[in-house]
Parts: structure tokens; sequence; C-alpha cells
């Protein structure tokens, strides 16, 4: 791929340097700056589809005790038992615009740190070192390297922090209403949980656990940067179609992600599922990881894992297949 070729770009992970102008001279179409964003929508809708299931029971087996549930499967047969298959997607609104909200978001700076990193960092010193240097290898002289993406996703995570703490907030504390009947919860739903969030505790209210998703969201270093990681070697070593790449590193590489982050995930839920005001356990973010300590252990900080793990893989797989084929549908490429 020459330095000139920008508007072909196959999938996410692959970033040579954007020259606008020598497109433009070429004849052939720039993406839209607003591509990413809009593919993201996508991503965030075939994310909760697939996702929620598990995430329910990931966020009941973090912010319970162990008399409650024995485990997963556990938790599973109890959800389905006393409140049936809904019980499943309770709090699933907020995810449902969130996670289109989000991942339009995410994806869409993603987008743009990678190219801005590419342009203004890692082009302009490759293009100062002696030609020798990338003689051959121009293709990969054009890329941003895996620490780029890994810095790109970092960024984007922390962008995407600012819209996902309150959501997140409100989904967690919909998600740990056990009972069936709704006249006998806190919340009757999301609107009526961010009203009386709002009205008892304002805009901090709302925003409760932001630091605790900033820290969060920085672990994106390790699922961006494996997800280029694992493109490349799929596209040099298998014949497999660029979906299938698609698929294959989405998934491998949000397990990467999980593994690193997962940790941080669960003082995360115990923070935003904490009593706001007067009742408030969790001042401070290592407060919220020492309670969980103590109570569990180190495997404390692993609870609920493996529904979390196997969501993992089928949610972001089918997301970044819908992400990256909407894209290639910007440059006016065919998805197979």
């Amino acid at each position: 791929m020459s330095v000139q070729d920008v508007s072909t770009i196959p999938t996410l992970a692959e970033s040579p340097v954007t020259d606008t102008k020598a497109a433009i001279v070429k004849g052939e179409p720039v993406r839209k700056n607003y591509a990413g964003f809009v593919a993201g929508v996508f991503s965030g809708i075939a994310k909760l589809s697939v996702g929620h299931p598990f995430d329910t029971i990931k966020v009941r087996l973090q912010t319970s005790t162990k008399t409650q549930f024995h485990g997963p499967l556990d938790c599973l047969l109890q959800t389905l038992r006393k409140e049936g298959p809904s019980g499943l997607y309770k709090g699933a609104t907020p995810p449902l615009v969130g996670w289109m909200l989000m991942d339009s978001l995410m994806l869409g700076s993603l987008t743009l740190y990678r190219r801005l990193l590419n342009e203004n960092i890692y082009q302009p010193y490759r293009l100062s070192q002696i030609a020798s240097t990338w003689k051959g290898r121009e293709a990969e002289r054009d890329r941003l390297p895996v620490l780029g993406h890994g810095f790109a996703g970092v960024a984007a995570g922390w962008t995407v922090s600012f819209i996902a703490a309150p959501i997140e907030h409100v989904k967690a504390r919909l998600q740990v209403q056990y009972a069936k009947s709704k006249s006998a919860r806190l919340y009757t739903g999301p609107l009526d949980c961010t009203a009386k969030v709002y009205r008892g505790f304002g805009l901090p209210g709302l925003w409760h656990g932001l630091s605790a998703t900033l820290l969060f969201r920085t672990f994106f270093f390790f699922w961006w940067g494996s997800y280029d990681l694992f493109t490349r070697t799929l596209q040099s070593h298998t014949s497999l179609s660029t979906p299938a790449v698609n698929f294959w590193a989405g998934g491998l590489s949000a397990q990467i992600f999980w593994l690193t982050a997962y940790p941080s995930d669960v003082v995360k839920q115990r923070i935003m599922v904490d009593e706001l005001g007067t009742g408030r356990k969790y001042a401070r973010w290592r407060d919220a990881a020492k309670a969980v300590y103590r109570e569990g252990g180190a495997k404390g900080y692993w609870r609920g894992f493996v529904p979390c793990f196997l969501r993992a893989f089928p949610a972001n797989a089918v997301a970044l297949v819908a992400f990256e084929g909407v894209m290639r549908g910007f440059d006016g490429k065919s998805v197979s």
C-alpha cells in the first residue's frame, strides 16, 4: 500500500499515513471524518444483542455475597427461575442507547487518534530516517505500529469514559434489583433511576464512579494493541476472509483486555452500586479495592469473571465485524 493510498484501509487495525491532498490528486475517495462514529453505532447494537445477558450475570456476581450465588450457573438459574428470561435483560435500555453512543464515540475517536498519531508522530519520524531503513518495507512503514494502536486505545477509552460513567452507573443499579415485581423495586426503569439520582445528588451523583471508569478504560491499551497484533498475524499466516479476520481478532483481543482489566472492573462496579450520600461505604477507589480483598481475598477480584470472559469473545467479535463492515462500506468496498 503506498503512502497516498489512504482510502482503501481494509481494517481498523491497519493504519497507513493519511495524506488527504495526495488522495484527492489521485482522484480517490477520502473516507469521511464521521465514518468511524457512524460505524460505531452498529457495533454498539451488535454488542448489546449478544452480550447483555452475560453482563447481567457478571454484575450480579460482582456485587453480591457468596451466600447469594454459588457461581455463574447458579446465578443464571436463579435469575431464570425467579425473574424469567427478561431478568437477563434487566437494565438493557441504558446500554442499548449507551452502547450506540459509547461505541460511536469510542471507535470514532479511536480512528481519529490513530490518524493523528500516525500523521504527527510516527510518519514524520519514519520519513526522517534514511531511505534504506524501510527499503522493501514501505507498506509496513505506512502503518501505525502496535504501540501506536495501544496509545490511541487509551486516549479513546478516556474520551468515552465521560459518557460511559453515567450510563454504566444507571445500568449497574438496575441490574442489582432482584425483585421480580416492579412495584417492589427502588427504580422502575432507567429514566426513573436517572431522575432519582439526579434529584438526590445532582450531576456528581450521576457521574459517580468516573475516576474508576477512567482507570478501567486505561486498559484499552491492551485491547487495541492486541487487536492490531492479531489482525496482522491472521492476515499474514492464514487465508481467512477480511470479515473472518475481524471476527477472530476482535474476539481474541477483547479477551486479552478482560484478562488485564477485570480486577479494576470489579472495583468499579462496587463503587457504582455503593450508597450515595451518608450511607456511602467507599469514599475512595482504594477503599473499594480493600473491601473486595477483605471479603474474598485475591479471588474476590475475579468473581464473575467466567460469564464476562465467555461474553467477551462473541459480543466483541460480532461488534468488530459490524464496525469494520460499515467502514468498508464507506470506502465503497465489498465486505467479503
